[in-house]
């Protein structure tokens, strides 16, 4: 049986793009090394936050399935690689599972296929790594088989963009993969933008992530000293974006989480500094700026308690909201690990409350190798704690009432106006 796609890697990138390819009438297979993932999903369940059971469902009736054997790439027309790509403990890219991804393709790899690479990487991935591995066994990319990177714009939570309505940036090894690539995406994706080359394409993404990085950085430098000098931050946002051209409105946080901009500007920077030879300045400096952010709210905490004659050590301290963004459930990258991890160091008792986590996974140090529980009662919780922070404002939280019912709220995301309240 001929098969349009196999999807390689049903994380939070793959599952969506799987999704929209089965809706718009392709023959979709999805392909993950996890047995369970697989079973989960041939069995209707979903597990990412922006498909539910129900869209899984309404998958597995247009056609979709998934597995774990790779030989389904023999039937296939099209693979678009969605595997994970993490820093490596020495904060270069680890490209472990597009290395693994490929040479799965490899090992099935025919005359005819188009193979793209959506895995966000350095600039030079797609032709220094990925297209030997697929030409090894005697095949030539750009005649035999095509080759393209396009890079995934998955907002997670977002309710207006998705796979089918945002820009697809396409870019392959010769015009020829190019245009296959935009061939195959306008199948199902509304607008398809060709690029000069991979690496534009590769380096697109990086430049996006990068963007937003640097321009948080500056808005959490600004919110130490706008603190120190009695400036509010939030209402200088506010003042500054009602100019309708020249400026963007970025907000300070108690640090950055999720995949793309802890991560992927250091691809970025990475290459620089190993193929030039010096650093990407700006990219290093905004990594020093926000990573210290939750230090520096941990700092703010203890100076709220201090306020009220206690210390940090011994105090309770409940946090609200521990994922990565406000409404989903995914974890990956939150600073609200990294702020639990230097309030616990310091000698707080720390909780949370967040509606989408029951059971929050810390750090692996010493102090913070360990598992919390979500406070049993919201309401009684606030009471009782000598501070509260909010770390991520979800929907569900009625803040008027928490904020009226704590002993000191500390609110790190600015959405609240009482007076009483302290703000980032």
């Amino acid at each position: 049986m001929s098969v349009d796609v196999v999807v390689l890697g049903l994380g939070y990138v793959g599952l969506p793009l799987a999704q929209e390819a089965a809706r718009q009438g392709l023959a979709v297979v999805g392909f993950d090394i996890s047995a369970p993932v697989v079973e989960g999903l041939n069995l209707g369940r979903s597990h990412i936050d922006d498909l539910s059971d129900e869209d899984i469902t309404e998958m597995l009736s247009a056609g979709f399935r998934a597995t774990t054997d790779e030989a389904v790439i023999d039937e296939a027309d099209v693979v678009v690689v969605c595997v994970p790509t993490p820093l490596a403990q020495d904060g270069a890219p680890d490209l472990g599972a597009v290395t693994g991804a490929v040479g799965t393709i490899a090992r099935h790899v025919h005359p005819g296929l188009l193979v793209v690479l959506e895995s966000t990487t350095w600039p030079g991935t797609t032709e220094e790594i990925v297209q030997p591995v697929l030409e090894d066994g005697g095949l030539q990319v750009g005649t035999d088989v095509h080759l393209a990177f396009s890079p995934e714009r998955i907002d997670p939570g977002n309710a207006i963009y998705g796979i089918k309505n945002t820009p697809k940036v396409v870019g392959g090894v010769s015009p020829a993969c190019t245009e296959k690539a935009t061939a195959f995406y306008s199948r199902f994706i509304d607008t398809v933008v060709p690029a000069k080359g991979t690496r534009e394409a590769e380096t697109s993404k990086l430049l996006e992530n990068t963007y937003r990085h640097i321009n948080i950085a500056l808005v959490n430098e600004m919110a130490r000293f706008c603190h120190e000098l009695g400036i509010d931050l939030w209402n200088v946002i506010d003042m500054a974006k009602t100019k309708p051209f020249g400026f963007q409105a970025f907000y300070p946080g108690p640090g950055v989480g999720g995949h793309c901009i802890p991560i992927d500007p250091n691809y970025l920077s990475y290459t620089v500094r190993t193929r030039l030879g010096y650093p990407f300045r700006f990219v290093e400096l905004a990594q020093e700026v926000n990573s210290g952010m939750p230090a520096y709210v941990t700092r703010r905490a203890q100076d709220l308690l201090n306020e009220d004659a206690k210390a940090l050590r011994g105090a309770n301290v409940l946090l609200l909201g521990v994922t990565y963004k406000a409404n989903i459930a995914d974890q990956r990258e939150s600073p609200a690990v990294p702020l639990a991890e230097h309030l616990i160091s310091g000698g707080a008792e720390v909780s949370f409350h967040d509606p989408n986590v029951h059971t929050w996974h810390l750090g692996h140090g010493p102090a913070t190798s360990q598992s919390l529980e979500r406070v049993p009662d919201l309401d009684d919780a606030v009471q009782a704690a000598d501070l509260v922070i909010l770390v991520q404002n979800h929907a569900s939280y009625d803040l008027d009432t928490l904020t009226s019912a704590a002993q000191r709220f500390f609110d790190t995301r600015g959405v609240t106006t009482q007076p009483e309240v302290h703000r980032l």
